[in-house]
């Protein structure tokens, strides 16, 4: 029986606990196509597999990671729409596909809803089988690294900032951590969608970075006060949207960013998620906050369409060997990385 390599979390902890392991290559079932990944897109989501979320269980064993590029080299029975050759990135989202969430374009709000590297294996492997619903052709301009660094911070940032905050061009966001996955995503479709963009970063390099992206005005986290440089920035009347998802640390700054009937879009809590709120602020300067997880398999067509255009492009950092899984995720977890991190199988 053939094997393939892959990455393993068995138990909760430390980088100790990603390991290398052989496992059969699986087999697709019907409906189902198999991938031979050539690039593994790793995301925050990852480091907290590993770890552990206090009050949620993970299925482990478990293969973690969301994101992957590479080439189809098997179909199930009945798959139309796909042959074997075509090179392709996973969709990060499973959904039923027969709810009335999933019918009307809503598939992030099914209630079979999960991601893939989550609450199932993921990419962090040689092969991987999702159903053909799950892969969609690579944009031809990207290489399999950078287009395995599109598909979830981008679908993410687009949800947020297109469908829950409804930013407008002419409106003023600021985009926290605007070099990290998300960050860097949400600076670009900001700045398509004809908005003026603020975002932090930190450090000077990180801040270059981000500048380049398209970002309006950048601000040195580190070395200048946010909340201080965004009144100044406004003359003192806010920002219309807040682009929020570092959590704890930040989110008191990012509702005195607000201007009045602005709203608080948030995704994560990466500095934790139990945060202090004053509904007098609330409801006195008519704020709104909102929730957002993932997005549309529809929305990020589009993504993929605006890439392969070249609007909008991922920011890789550096490629690791899938033996290397540690060190990436010590890079993650001290922002060491000026863009996206992927593992080659």
């Amino acid at each position: 029986m053939a094997t393939m390599r892959c990455v393993v979390v068995r138990e909760h902890g430390g980088f100790d606990k990603l390991r290398l392991e052989e496992r059969p290559v699986p087999v697709p079932g019907p409906g189902q196509v198999r991938v031979r990944i050539a690039a593994v897109g790793l995301n925050h989501l990852d480091t907290w597999v590993r770890r552990g979320v206090p009050g949620h269980t993970f299925p482990l064993p478990l293969i973690p990671s969301s994101d992957g590029a590479g080439v189809v080299d098997a179909l199930g029975a009945g798959v139309a729409g796909c042959k074997e050759g075509d090179e392709v990135v996973v969709l990060p989202g499973l959904s039923c596909g027969a709810c009335e969430a999933c019918q009307t374009g809503l598939d992030q709000l099914c209630r079979s809803y999960h991601i893939l590297g989550e609450s199932g294996d993921g990419t962090s492997a040689e092969y991987v089988c999702v159903p053909v619903a799950n892969v969609a052709p690579k944009p031809r301009r990207l290489t399999m690294p950078e287009a395995a660094s599109v598909c979830l911070v981008f679908q993410t940032a687009w949800n947020m900032l297109v469908r829950r905050a409804e930013l407008r061009a002419g409106e003023t966001v600021l985009v926290h951590a605007g070099l990290s996955g998300v960050g860097s995503a949400a600076v670009q479709i900001a700045r398509l969608l004809g908005a003026q963009v603020v975002a932090t970063a930190g450090g000077p390099d990180k801040c270059a970075k981000v500048r380049a992206l398209g970002a309006h005005h950048v601000i040195d986290s580190k070395a200048k006060d946010v909340v201080a440089e965004v009144r100044a920035l406004t003359g003192k009347a806010g920002v219309q949207v807040v682009f929020e998802h570092v959590g704890a640390v930040t989110f008191d700054g990012s509702l005195k960013c607000l201007a009045r009937g602005g709203r608080l879009v948030t995704c994560g809590a990466t500095t934790g998620g139990n945060v202090s709120l004053s509904l007098h602020a609330v409801f006195f300067k008519s704020l709104s906050i909102l929730g957002s997880t993932m997005g549309s398999k529809g929305d990020l067509r589009t993504i993929l369409r605006l890439v392969e255009q070249g609007q909008l492009s991922p920011v890789l950092d550096r490629t690791l060997p899938l033996a290397n899984v540690g060190e990436a995720h010590r890079l993650l977890e001290e922002r060491a990385a000026l863009g996206k991190l992927v593992l080659l199988p």
